[in-house]
């Protein structure tokens, strides 16, 4: 199997979705000659042409709103914001039209929006959000955030498939740095459901998107303390797989969880608060997170590196979890 970096997985599942089903179409700005900011959609243009691949104005409100009458109408479009943090632009179409399309009167909405996230790179402020949790706190929509190639791919091709809106997000500082081997062949990733990436018996550690690489690297070196921690990389924020945390949690009786949104109103409080509700009686010591900082996002790379998790504050505090 050839071994692909994300991006080069993102664009192929594009492909092949667009081969696949002629009613899957793309839609975004400088997604067509340009290829993307990113070069995600590069040759799209060529293969399918302007009816499918479709450049807009810098109006990210439009870009939704066309994408949601396309799949009223049975098309399955793929809508790219240029930086995910301008999907703020849009709240209103993904939120009160989009995601309720189906609740109010039973249409299916076969919509992906799509595009780049989180920081690692000093782009700033208005470059590097993790926006994920507004959307997680709105019925009717799905939300992925993977963390390696092979499920970039997958998922990416199941939301295309699925009938519901789903928002995937794509974290710009691994699109390049991380690759892996995919195979060739069509497969897909379910959405809804967590993997275990490493095994361990003396914590959880819970984490998504670049921070489940953080997070593999923290419990590498806890290893060599004689730390054991098993790793959950969520890949889908909603629907959440509790049984999967639940059932880790109540093996290793303690819990770290690392995200790189900020702390207040991270997907950490509601984790927990299931972790508690559920499994309680399993606990050692109180449950631990790690986030990035209450701020926004710094331009600065010293102040950056301050704001955003890391493994040092990961072994750290997973340190102080388990000799509790």
């Amino acid at each position: 199997m050839p071994e692909i970096t994300m991006l080069e997985a993102i664009r192929q599942a594009l492909f092949e979705e667009m081969e696949r089903d002629p009613a899957v179409v793309a839609i975004g700005e400088d997604i067509g000659v340009y290829g993307g900011a990113f070069k995600a959609t590069e040759g799209l243009l060529a293969k399918f042409g302007h009816e499918r691949v479709i450049e807009t104005p810098i109006s990210e409100t439009a870009i939704v709103g066309a994408a949601c009458g396309m799949s009223y109408l049975g098309l399955r479009p793929v809508a790219e914001m240029q930086f995910i943090d301008f999907i703020a632009c849009c709240f209103n179409q993904v939120t009160n039209f989009v995601a309720k399309s189906h609740y109010r009167w039973g249409a299916p909405v076969p919509m992906v929006l799509r595009g780049p996230s989180g920081g690692g790179v000093h782009g700033g402020p208005f470059h590097s959000a993790n926006p994920e949790m507004y959307f997680v706190h709105t019925p009717g929509l799905k939300v992925i955030y993977p963390s390696t190639a092979y499920d970039a791919k997958g998922l990416l091709k199941s939301a295309i498939r699925d009938n519901n809106p789903v928002l995937f997000f794509e974290h710009k500082f691994l699109y390049r740095r991380i690759k892996e081997e995919v195979p060739a062949g069509d497969f897909t990733v379910p959405i809804g459901k967590a993997v275990v990436r490493r095994q361990g018996s003396d914590l959880t550690i819970v984490s998504y998107a670049a921070m489940a690489h953080v997070a593999m690297e923290a419990a590498a070196t806890l290893a060599k303390e004689g730390i054991e921690a098993d790793v959950i990389d969520l890949r889908t924020l909603l629907p959440l797989d509790s049984e999967t945390i639940l059932a880790s949690v109540k093996n290793t009786n303690r819990l770290l969880i690392v995200h790189e949104d900020t702390r207040t109103g991270g997907i950490a409080g509601e984790i927990a608060a299931i972790v508690c509700e559920s499994a309680f009686e399993h606990l050692d010591a109180p449950i631990a997170r790690v986030t990035a900082l209450d701020t926004p996002v710094p331009y600065a790379p010293p102040l950056e590196e301050r704001f955003l998790p890391n493994a040092e504050k990961v072994v750290a505090a997973a340190r102080e979890l388990a000799k509790y």
